[in-house]
Parts: C-alpha cells; sequence; structure tokens
C-alpha cells in the first residue's frame, strides 16, 4: 500500500511540474509578443517620422513664384464683313491676306461675266502689238530708247524678285511701259494705223473688263482678311455679357483649326485690339480682377501681354474672362479657337517652404530662424503664395513696434539664413 501511494504521488508531481513548464513557456510567447508588438510600432514611427520630416531646417534662397494654367480660348474680333453683289464670281484679291488697308481703300474685286473671255482677247491683242513692233525698223526717236532702257531694266529687276505682290506690281508697270512704246511706235511707223488699230481694240477690251468687275473698299481702316468663318457677328466684341460655356460649346468649333479662305468675301478687322474669351475654374480665375495685367502664352511660343479686360460669373460657378490683346498676331487672325497658357502672376523675392511658416497669437506670420544659441522668431510680410511656397517680405521696425513686438537686438530673415522646418510649437 505504501508503495501505491507513493507511485501516485510521484505522478502528480510530474502533471504539477508540466503545468508550470506550460505556464512559463506561454508567458515567454507573451512577452516576446509585447517585445515584437512595441518594436513593429517604433518602427512604423520612425519611418513615419522620416517620410514626415526629411530635414529639421533648411537655408532660405531666392526664388520666383508663379501662378499658371492651361486653357482654351474663342478669338472675338471687331471686324466688319465686304461682300458685294457678285459675290458668286470669285474675287481678285488686290490686298493680300494679312495686309493693311486705309479707309476707302479697293482690297478686292469680284470677277466680270465675262473676263476669262475678255481677258483671252486681251492677251491676244498684246501679243499681236508685239510682234508688229518686232517687224518695225529701228525708229529714231530718244522717247522710244528711254522707254526700251526702262522695259531692260525691268525685265533684270524681274529675275531677282521673290515677293509675289513686287513681282505683281513689275510686271504692271513693265506692261504700262510697253504700251506706252507701243504708242509711240504706231504714230511714227508706217504701220502705225494697223498697232493704232490695236491699240483701240485693247483699250475697247479693258474698259469693259473694268466696267464688268466689282471693286470693293475698305469701310475703315485695318487688317484685310479673306479668312471668313461665319461668326463675325456671333462672337461680338459689344455681346461679352450674353456668352456661356453652353453657348460657345454650340458653336462646335475645333481648338487649332485654321479657318479656311472665303472666295465669295472678306473681312476688315480692327489691327489695334483683339479679345480671347475662355470660361475657368481655378483659383486665380475667380480671384481676378478687371484691369489686371497677365502674360498669355500662345501655341506657337510667342507671348503676349494682355489685360483682364471682362469678367462674370457663370451659374454654375465658372468664371468667364475676356483677355484684351493689343495686338493681332497671325495666330490671332486666322484661326477662332486656340489653345494658350495664362500667367496670372510672377514674383521673385526670398523663397520660404509654406511649413515653416506660423502664426502668433495675434495672427501675424513668422519663421524660427536658426542661431548659435537656439531659435528667434521673425516675423515676416507673404506677399504671394500658392500650394507649397511662399515669398516673404521682413517687416520694418515701425511694422514691428505697431504690433508691440521688441525690437531690441531684432534681426530679421534673409536669404542663406537657416530656418526651422516642420517647427513645433
Amino acid at each position: 500500500m505504501i508503495k501505491s501511494n507513493n507511485f501516485g504521488g510521484n505522478k502528480l508531481g510530474k502533471l504539477v511540474n508540466l503545468n508550470e513548464t506550460r505556464k512559463k513557456i506561454e508567458k515567454k510567447k507573451v512577452i516576446m509578443n509585447f517585445i515584437f508588438i512595441i518594436i513593429t510600432l517604433y518602427i512604423i514611427y520612425a519611418v513615419y517620422l522620416i517620410i514626415k520630416t526629411p530635414s529639421d531646417t533648411i537655408t532660405i534662397e531666392n526664388g520666383t513664384l508663379t501662378a499658371e494654367e492651361s486653357s482654351t480660348g474663342y478669338i472675338i474680333r471687331n471686324e466688319t464683313i465686304v461682300k458685294g453683289k457678285n459675290y458668286k464670281n470669285g474675287i481678285n484679291q488686290i490686298l493680300l491676306e494679312g495686309e493693311k488697308a486705309a479707309k476707302k481703300q479697293t482690297i478686292f474685286r469680284y470677277y466680270g461675266i465675262n473676263e476669262s473671255e475678255l481677258q483671252t482677247q486681251i492677251d491676244e491683242v498684246n501679243e499681236k502689238i508685239q510682234k508688229a513692233l518686232e517687224k518695225e525698223k529701228k525708229i529714231p526717236s530718244s522717247d522710244i530708247k528711254n522707254l526700251e532702257d526702262q522695259i531692260d531694266a525691268k525685265i533684270q529687276d524681274l529675275k531677282t524678285i521673290n515677293d509675289v505682290k513686287d513681282l505683281s506690281e513689275y510686271k504692271k508697270q513693265l506692261s504700262e511701259i510697253m504700251m506706252k512704246k507701243a504708242t509711240i511706235a504706231g504714230e511714227n511707223s508706217k504701220s502705225g494705223s494697223y498697232i493704232k488699230k490695236l491699240m483701240e481694240k485693247k483699250d475697247k477690251y479693258e474698259k469693259k473688263l473694268i466696267e464688268g468687275s466689282e471693286y470693293m473698299v475698305a469701310p475703315e481702316s485695318g487688317i484685310v482678311s479673306y479668312r471668313v468663318d461665319g461668326l463675325e457677328n456671333v462672337l461680338r466684341i459689344d455681346e461679352f455679357e450674353d456668352l456661356t460655356e453652353q453657348k460657345l460649346n454650340e458653336l462646335d468649333v475645333k481648338t487649332g483649326q485654321i479657318v479656311s479662305t472665303s472666295n465669295e468675301e472678306a473681312k476688315v478687322i480692327n489691327n489695334f485690339e483683339c479679345y480671347i474669351g475662355a470660361i475657368l475654374d481655378s483659383l486665380p480665375a475667380k480671384q481676378a480682377e478687371t484691369g489686371k495685367n497677365v502674360i498669355l502664352t500662345l501655341s506657337n511660343g510667342t507671348e503676349v501681354n494682355a489685360t483682364i479686360h471682362y469678367t462674370k460669373v457663370q451659374e454654375d460657378g465658372k468664371i468667364l474672362i475676356i483677355f484684351k490683346v493689343n495686338t493681332l498676331t497671325d495666330e490671332l487672325r486666322s484661326y477662332r479657337k486656340i489653345s494658350f497658357n495664362i500667367t496670372w502672376w510672377s514674383v521673385a523675392g526670398i523663397k520660404v517652404p509654406n511649413e515653416a511658416i506660423l502664426e502668433d497669437e495675434n495672427h501675424s506670420k513668422y519663421v524660427l530662424k536658426k542661431t548659435m544659441a537656439g531659435t528667434t522668431k521673425c516675423y515676416i510680410k507673404i506677399k504671394k503664395t500658392n500650394e507649397r511656397y511662399s515669398i516673404i517680405g521682413s517687416y520694418t521696425i515701425e511694422d514691428l513696434q505697431t504690433l508691440g513686438i521688441d525690437t531690441n537686438n531684432y534681426r530679421g530673415i534673409d536669404v542663406y539664413d537657416t530656418i526651422m522646418l516642420y517647427p513645433k510649437k
């Protein structure tokens, strides 16, 4: 019996020891898990600090801040359509695309009904006159000699002229000189009566040609353009208040599409001013004030100075802005809708990150400048700011005294000073 009791006691003791061992193991696991959690949280926090605060100081420098955005806009011009009764006959351009016209100056004419036939008849007569002159013997006339010298000079000039307008003008002058020669030769030669009849026939054809043409003049001075799109009386400079995003979209104009040349009508554009209308939704657009100057960069890289001429809030909160441009570039003349970039403002000065700017209980702005003794407050004025940076200036002593700030041994902020980045209050 005694042996039996000892065996049972030993078995019970082993069970007790096993339970205690298990408890110790479980306790160690709990401790290890706790340590692991602490280490993990520390690592996460350390990574957060690295991401959030890559540096606790920064050396400030001069820089520039700009507010820019890209947009599309509609060209609105002061333009007057010039159209005659014979618009179906086609146009003969007297002033070319982009040329300046004075008021009442002829800019183009419509072809006559039988113009092609008349021109052929005139060319045939000119050829007959030339052949008749070539058969003539040398006529001893100082006038003829002078005219021949002029003809030779004009022919030589024609070989070096590339400009279409100058070439047309030289050909016209050459024809006039040759006709003068023909007239003189006709009066002094044996076949003078024949040449005279040819000259009279030519004059008759030319008179019919002139009478059959309809000449159109500029109603006012400006730039001549044959690029007519039918929107000249829709996009008007005296109806800005009627423009809405819906109305502009309904025009169905493609951005960057060149207006095609018309063979029925032309227009005269006021070359002293041009307008670009755009619907915008940016913060600078909503803060825009009439009379303020901006810079517009066209798609070809050309920068033009512009003024905010008109603004109107749309029903959806967007802003209609009309920019006035005091120049008429080829791009502004040849297109109706363009893409462009707006530089609302550009300011240079001391540039600091916004995260370094603090505010005291009086809502005055300051930064903490790092010195040998620690840090010191430097009060600042914010000239311009964007999402990340600000251009700042320093307070004057008078400003600081007005704010009740002790100015003894006060030093403002300057370039190459070191300031606290992400400082804590």
